[in-house]
């Protein structure tokens, strides 16, 4: 099998996303680093590819290509554990996959991208940003308050396009001390997963 071509960014949770599934799913995959700071994604070569100029995209053996890191992780997990047979279960596994993109990333991944990209302190986040950032993991701790997984008996799409920012949302200046159910739910995809505890 011709190994499925990633490009990403490392530090990106949405790069992560594609990555995590890949070897979940025990797909062969070469990793193409893209430097979005430097512009690479906007760059001649890139966007004949790639013509929305994101991170991340994939290039298949076949040389097709797909962006969007829900839509990807979405198509490599057909057939699998990761998306539910149920079209019920299937659905609310995307409908947290739009919610993540319009009311999570947008606020938790912005703040983090402020304070680990830029450098800023805390107290210069977008007051309005923060505060919808609560909003969306104060929803996840109540979801995750009597069950393991957002959909279902077991991991799904959701639960990994969901973990890769609130993992690491304490970079953006979110505190998950007084929210035990999302970080015990952070811990279960973790070890699913795999990955190193986030500090």
């Amino acid at each position: 099998m011709t190994p499925l071509k990633i490009y990403g960014n490392a530090r990106s949770g949405n790069c992560l996303k594609v990555k995590w599934t890949a070897e979940w799913l025990g797909l062969p995959y070469t990793w193409h680093e893209i430097d979005t700071v430097k512009g690479e994604t906007r760059e001649a070569a890139y966007l004949a590819r790639f013509p929305l100029g994101q991170v991340p995209a994939v290039a298949f053996d076949d040389g097709r290509c797909l962006a969007q890191s829900n839509a990807i992780i979405r198509y490599l997990a057909r057939g699998s554990t990761l998306l539910p047979v149920d079209d019920y279960l299937a659905a609310k596994a995307d409908e947290w996959l739009f919610w993540e993109q319009y009311s999570h990333e947008p606020y938790i991944a912005v703040c983090r991208f402020h304070m680990v990209y830029k450098g800023q302190p805390s107290e210069t986040r977008e007051p309005w940003r923060v505060e919808r950032g609560e909003v969306a993991l104060d929803v996840m701790e109540r979801h995750l308050a009597d069950r393991d997984w957002l959909v279902g008996g077991s991991m799904t799409v959701a639960d990994i396009a969901l973990l890769a920012y609130s993992r690491v949302a304490h970079e953006g200046g979110f505190d998950l001390g007084h929210r035990p159910a999302l970080r015990a739910w952070i811990a279960r995809g973790e070890t699913q997963l795999n990955l190193t505890q986030a500090a």
